[in-house]
């Protein structure tokens, strides 16, 4: 299990991390790899294929006890799950008005103490052969790295793989993370594509 350095931003307490370690045992998953000793990074979270993704992302996080933000459709923040959304670091995005975004989330990012946002490349959970590189560009203008975190249903893991900072060289980066999530195999391997580069 992986242990967080003072930098991170903390969550829950030993009662929260004991009662997630549980479930992930008495399902049969690990919580693998480590995070940086940062107060805030980028964290992408693939492959993005099932429903089942977010519980066991919440099921992580609570496991070490950090705290993250991510950004949903609006439409999942309306009653009668709304509240649990907000509360679990949910921010609601009007996806018909997404211009502007990346600029928005740069300066939200750098106004706050401490901050990491959890993005799903893909955007969806259909299969789609474009990625969308919002994160990259928020993490290079924010100066901030990007933890590559993933969900392998082969292995049964929720883990944190490596570190990358980003280079400006957009191709050269995505052609690097998109290799690391090519090991890793999604709850739907048909509806995961690692193939061309993304577009914004």
């Amino acid at each position: 299990m992986p242990d967080l350095g003072p930098s991170v931003p903390h969550r829950g307490n030993a009662l929260t991390r004991w009662l997630a370690r549980t479930i992930a045992r008495l399902i049969g998953w690990r919580v693998v790899g480590s995070l940086p000793d940062l107060p805030k990074f980028v964290m992408i979270a693939a492959p993005h294929t099932s429903n089942w993704d977010f519980p066991l992302g919440i099921m992580a996080l609570y496991a070490i006890g950090f705290r993250v933000s991510f950004f949903g459709k609006d439409t999942l923040f309306k009653p009668p799950l709304g509240w649990l959304m907000r509360w679990l670091g949910g921010q609601p995005v009007d996806r018909s008005r997404s211009h502007g975004m990346v600029e928005e989330t740069i300066r939200v990012i750098q106004a706050a103490p401490e901050f990491i946002l959890a993005i799903a490349p893909e955007g969806t959970r259909k299969r789609t052969e474009q990625w969308k590189t919002g994160f990259y560009h928020v993490a290079r203008g924010a100066g901030l790295p990007i933890v590559l975190g993933y969900f392998d249903y082969g292995r049964k893991e929720v883990g944190f793989g490596p570190t990358l900072w980003p280079t400006g060289d957009l191709e050269r980066d995505l052609q690097e993370i998109k290799a690391f999530y090519r090991t890793k195999t999604p709850r739907h391997p048909n509806l995961f594509a690692t193939g061309p580069l993304p577009n914004g």
